[in-house]
């Protein structure tokens, strides 16, 4: 058995290299009914004012269980599974020393994050989430950029909304995802080859009874 470190080309071990401390920060994306788009944010335990969740790697931990543990601690969130959205690098990012981010996202319906801490944790709009730290707002307009590119086509494919829901209901979530007002035949044009007519109808406060809609089986984005 060879006990000797590896070393590369140069003769170096890995050891020889000044290497980074890597954190997880998470945008955990959701929708309220009278804000829009919310993104999660904690208090900082070590600094004023607000944060993603987030956390650094421990020693033998993989990039997953450190997100699920930073949303458990410090907001109370469980049983989430977000993805991998973007490395975050850039030296100088971080003050108290070098630092890669290794950004998350996911997108649930508010319901999952019932269980948040009341008094530390808070749900802002994500268009205008407030004075954050390091580079978390540009790791929210990633995420947010990234759950327009699934809504562009597809009728809600993170399922926001119940089962069932109106075309009105389909398409206020998809505006508050965009960011913007939707033209509404066009936006029926695309969703309707994904939908299905339930039969069923909902009685609205004016006007005709609204017809339900489902989602089709297969949604080619879908996470879950």
């Amino acid at each position: 058995m060879n006990d000797r470190p590896w070393r590369d080309s140069h003769g170096h071990t890995l050891g020889d290299y000044v290497r980074p401390s890597v954190a997880v920060d998470t945008a955990v994306l959701s929708l309220h009914h009278d804000v829009g788009l919310v993104v999660l944010e904690v208090r900082r335990a070590t600094g004023p004012g607000w944060a993603l969740p987030g956390t650094f790697l421990h020693e033998g931990e993989t990039l997953a269980d450190a997100v699920d543990r930073s949303l458990r601690e410090k907001a109370n969130v469980r049983g989430l599974h977000p993805r991998q959205l973007h490395v975050f690098d850039d030296p100088k990012r971080d003050e108290r020393g070098w630092v890669l981010s290794v950004a998350h996202v996911e997108v649930v319906p508010l319901d999952r994050l019932a269980t948040r801490f009341a008094e530390t944790t808070r749900l802002m709009p994500a268009r205008a989430p407030g004075r954050l730290p390091y580079d978390h707002a540009s790791i929210i307009a990633r995420a947010v950029d990234y759950l327009r590119t699934r809504y562009h086509t597809e009728p809600d494919p993170d399922r926001l909304l119940d089962d069932e829901f109106t075309l009105r209901q389909l398409r206020l979530a998809h505006e508050a995802v965009a960011g913007k007002e939707l033209q509404r035949d066009a936006f029926r044009r695309t969703m309707e080859p994904h939908l299905v007519a339930t039969g069923r109808t909902v009685t609205r406060l004016r006007g005709r009874p609204a017809e339900l809609f489902s989602r089709t089986k297969i949604v080619t984005s879908a996470r879950r």
